[in-house]
């Protein structure tokens, strides 16, 4: 005959002292760089990162950005002047005339400085995206307030490039029956805000497609612990 087996014995059930003891695996520990302060997995994000250089670094660009952009206004002044239309006038005896009165010319000189601008605030916000490849408040504000002082700065130095201003006295310097061009006059003020919604549009849309991209806030983390599974069998 052979010893009865010793059945094994019952599990054990943990005591209510056991239950509030929290399991090994989801101790506190200590993230690095946190200074000692105990930290739960699950808890604990690993940072994304600095959201910026810094304000002060950030407002020292954006008023670069600024400056560079309504500076060159200067070449968009050269570039109304050289190439929009010019509006025909003629005089006689007592008084000027348009030579032209059905042309379109002087629509043409509105066109062309909206044009230009677009093109201008297009290609400003892609070389600031460029450079930066960073969003921000600041760099949005120095672009709309670079494109309106550069569109202001056109204005003035297309004006001061193209024809006399005084059409009296350059009348009278042609002389009576003869063609002069009419000094250049910007008759759609809105046109002066067309860099800067240019330059907003584009960059956005540039944000948009290329910007870096938030991490997943699910994604999980090397620092965040891996819940217990249930035992072998």
């Amino acid at each position: 005959m052979t010893a009865p087996l010793t059945p094994p014995p019952p599990p054990h059930e943990p005591s209510p002292e056991d239950r509030r003891q929290p399991h090994p695996d989801w101790q506190a520990k200590t993230a690095p760089g946190s200074a000692g302060h105990p930290v739960y997995p699950g808890a604990y994000e690993v940072s994304y990162g600095q959201d910026g250089p810094g304000m002060k670094t950030e407002l020292r660009e954006a008023a670069v950005i600024t400056v560079a952009v309504a500076l060159a206004g200067a070449l968009l002044g050269v570039l109304w002047a050289w190439l929009t239309p010019h509006v025909p006038l003629v005089a006689d005896a007592t008084a000027v005339y348009l030579k032209d009165t059905e042309g379109e010319q002087a629509i043409g000189v509105d066109g062309t400085f909206t044009l230009l601008a677009l093109g201008f605030g297009a290609v400003s916000a892609l070389v600031v995206f460029l450079l930066r490849r960073r969003g921000g408040v600041p760099l949005v504000i120095a672009l709309a307030l670079g494109g309106l002082l550069g569109s202001l700065l056109a204005w003035r130095v297309g004006i001061w490039l193209g024809p006399p201003q005084n059409v009296v006295a350059h009348a009278k310097a042609v002389g009576k029956g003869v063609t002069f061009s009419a000094p250049l006059k910007l008759g759609a003020k809105g046109a002066l805000l067309a860099w800067s919604l240019s330059a907003l549009v584009v960059h956005l849309g540039l944000m948009a497609l290329f910007g870096p991209r938030d991490p997943d806030p699910y994604e999980q983390h090397p620092y965040q612990a891996t819940p217990p599974g249930p035992p072998a069998a």
